[in-house]
């Protein structure tokens, strides 16, 4: 691992990054909380959804919009985390909150991807009314992604503490 962020620490974007000025980091650490903040805010509203708030909203009506602004959060952060990270790469070697962090994130995105598989999903999206089971399917599914992203969440802050 430590081969990895030396590598990203002398990489062409880490050396532009560090040639900007004295603001870069600052922006982009700005980019990375916006990023994060849109990412957890849909998260946090359509899992709670999931685990049963809200009933009088159909789940359709949160999906809609929660699931790009979502998807819009995650790309941010990635780019500007990644960004922020090799200005500094090897400090953090060695950080268990970072090494607790990144699988956390890959977690949340595998989650992401088999839970858009499963029918209960796709019937609660479409607004097609739900098959036995679907609901603690759909329950499981908003606490494990809450979870996970909560973890990233309180991870990424810790990273800074270490």
């Amino acid at each position: 691992m430590l081969e990895l962020m030396a590598w990203l620490e002398a990489s062409a974007l880490a050396n532009l990054l560090r040639g900007l000025g004295i603001w870069t980091y600052g922006l982009l650490n700005l980019g990375h909380i916006l990023g994060v903040s849109m990412l957890f805010g849909m998260v946090l509203l359509l899992d709670l959804r999931l685990l049963g708030l809200w009933q009088r909203i159909p789940l359709a009506a949160i999906i809609g919009p929660t699931v790009p602004l979502a998807a819009i959060g995650f790309g941010l952060a990635v780019i500007t985390g990644i960004m922020m990270l090799s200005f500094n790469t090897t400090d953090y070697h060695g950080n268990p909150f970072l090494y607790l962090k990144l699988p956390m994130v890959v977690l949340g995105m595998i989650n992401v991807v088999v839970f858009q598989r499963f029918g209960a999903w796709q019937r609660a999206r479409d607004g097609q009314p739900a098959a036995v089971g679907d609901q603690g399917i759909l329950r499981l599914a908003g606490g494990l992604s809450l979870a996970i992203w909560l973890t990233v969440v309180i991870c990424g802050r810790m990273i800074g503490y270490w």
